[in-house]
């Protein structure tokens, strides 16, 4: 029972974490615009809160998308959660250097899109059919 709680909380983590990815990317250039003022608030406009993201998405991630796909055998959830993460990385990675400022947002909404609905698909799963360890079938 232990292990579900933790599973669950870890899918709850990353989702709100990919939330805050999309919110970030989506709502930082409005409120830059609206309210100029912010600029000095680093957080708004740091290209490193991307970074900062990956650091706690990605383990998160793949401890929970691990163990679900250990328990429901699920591989459209571990492909759609693996290329969330992937387009995440190289988005954080390469930024607007490579993809420019649009198609860095594109791809870290993406990313981070995917990620959530895997751990979305996940959650769902596990309060279906969720088996203990000990459980003998």
């Amino acid at each position: 029972m232990m292990l579900k709680k933790l599973l669950t909380f870890a899918d709850r983590s990353a989702i709100t974490i990919s939330t805050l990815c999309v919110v970030h990317c989506l709502l930082s250039p409005i409120i830059l615009i609206a309210l100029p003022t912010l600029t000095s608030f680093a957080i708004v406009d740091d290209e490193h809160f991307h970074i900062w993201l990956l650091y706690a998405v990605v383990p998160i991630s793949v401890f929970a998308i691990a163990f679900g796909y250990v328990h429901q055998r699920s591989l459209s959830v571990l492909v759609t959660a693996l290329i969330g993460i992937i387009i995440l990385v190289l988005a954080a990675v390469f930024g607007h250097d490579v993809f420019g400022e649009t198609g860095e947002v594109i791809a870290s909404v993406t990313g981070a899109a995917l990620i959530g609905f895997g751990h979305i698909k996940n959650l769902r799963l596990r309060r279906s059919n969720y088996q203990p360890y000990h459980a003998t079938s």
